[in-house]
């Protein structure tokens, strides 16, 4: 099962950079959204594929005809956050303040229930585990942030293979749809989305694929543009790994959908038997 999924946010919504953490600061950049956004509904629409979209509630506020443009073609919408906040960093009265309102907004555009969620950053940790009863609460069914390894922002270490999971936290249940990692060398590794996807040959995107029985995607809109600017204040090595690979991406995604069949978290649901995958409580 190889399940595609898409992070609506612009080019400027980098995490861990002090020009780029809050709305204020969002201001002082153009948009290069809705080009880049296109690019993206011209793929699938060529392909035939089916993906979930997770949107900043931001982005929805200001830019309601894109997310309505991703609506009207058929995808499934999913919630990003609101402010595009690291989970870990936010206490749970502002995480709940937060997913209610880009539920709200994503709603009132929509007029459909909002049921999967992907926090920035895949921020969720075993610190604030409260996020999955408070995500019941609030009407969310799937959730795909976790990232069962170790990384800059973040990470679940231990949290297992990378596969379909119901987690269980004081009393709720909540269908989760990690990242899928792949075993090299004594260590975990991920390659199916935004810069790993970008920064790895094709060649070793189709070994890792074909070995795995399940595959979580994650690209945003500016994977694909090549002449996005430069977010000030990176380090060269934050360089590298946000703008390499960026002329090439599209083909490569193209390629990918075109060897792999792809389906959205709506339809992977469909086809889990979730009766049978582990339960973890958190």
């Amino acid at each position: 099962m190889n399940i595609l999924t898409f992070d609506i946010e612009d080019w400027f919504h980098l995490l861990d950079n002090e020009s780029t953490k809050t709305e204020a600061a969002w201001g002082d950049f153009s948009s290069r959204l809705e080009c880049n956004t296109d690019r993206i509904l011209d793929l699938l629409s060529e392909t035939g594929a089916r993906a979930t979209f997770f949107c900043l509630g931001w982005v929805a506020q200001k830019y309601p005809h894109v997310i309505q443009k991703i609506h009207a073609a058929g995808y499934e919408i999913g919630s990003h956050s609101y402010a595009h906040q690291l989970a870990y960093e936010q206490t749970e009265a502002e995480f709940r303040t937060d997913l209610e309102r880009v539920k709200k907004t994503l709603e009132d555009l929509t007029g459909n229930q909002v049921r999967a969620h992907r926090a920035p950053g895949f921020s969720f940790t075993r610190e604030n585990t409260c996020v999955f009863s408070v995500m019941a609460e609030l009407g969310i069914e799937h959730d795909s942030s976790i990232f069962p390894a170790r990384r800059a922002h973040g990470g679940f270490d231990g949290f297992g293979e990378g596969r379909p999971t119901v987690i269980e936290h004081d009393g709720h249940e909540i269908r989760e749809l990690p990242i899928n990692v792949s075993p090299l060398l004594g260590q975990r590794i991920v390659f199916s989305g935004g810069g790993y996807f970008r920064l790895l040959p094709y060649s070793a995107i189709r070994y890792f694929t074909k070995r795995s029985s399940y595959v979580m995607t994650y690209f945003h809109p500016r994977d694909f543009d090549p002449d996005q600017p430069r977010v000030p204040g990176l380090s060269p090595a934050r360089v590298f790994r946000s703008y390499y690979g960026l002329a090439g991406s599209l083909a490569k995604l193209r390629r990918f959908i075109g060897e792999f069949p792809v389906v959205d978290i709506a339809m992977a649901n469909q086809q889990i038997d979730w009766a049978t995958c582990p339960r973890v409580r958190v």
